[in-house]
């Protein structure tokens, strides 16, 4: 074989290992429900459950914030986020939360939130807050 043969089929081997590898790191939108059936880490969409209390005590444990969120399948759950809160939380339409289950508790790495805006009506503010990072509890 030729030199350029050899070095298009390793050209064209090292993309496909790219486009696996991407495909794989990807997290899936999905329910709570979804959550407790799988261990890899799923998107969840929903709306603060704003009957029950949110629970975040600075003095005590500053990245310790949890809540209860229903998703779109209205399925409540407690949500636990290593992070401070949020900004203006309790005024979010839509949360998207990233993260995993742990046992009865979904435990958020990312919330992204989608606020009313301040300054126009028809459009909708976006923040997103990423966890700190700690070892496995």
């Amino acid at each position: 074989m030729k030199k350029s043969s050899i070095l298009g089929i390793i050209v064209i081997a090292i993309a496909i290992a790219v486009i696996i590898s991407t495909y794989s790191t990807t997290s899936t939108y999905g329910s709570f429900n979804d959550a407790e059936q799988t261990e890899s880490e799923l998107h969840i969409v929903g709306h603060l459950n704003k009957g029950k209390a949110l629970y975040y005590e600075p003095t005590k444990d500053a990245n310790y914030f949890s809540f209860y969120m229903l998703d779109n399948k209205g399925e409540e759950c407690k949500v636990v986020f290593t992070g401070t809160k949020p900004q203006d939380f309790e005024r979010s339409e839509q949360i998207v939360l990233t993260g995993q289950m742990r046992g009865k508790e979904f435990h958020a790495s990312k919330i992204l939130m989608k606020c009313p805006s301040k300054y126009t009506q028809d459009k909708l503010e976006t923040t997103e807050v990423t966890a700190n990072k700690q070892a496995n509890i």
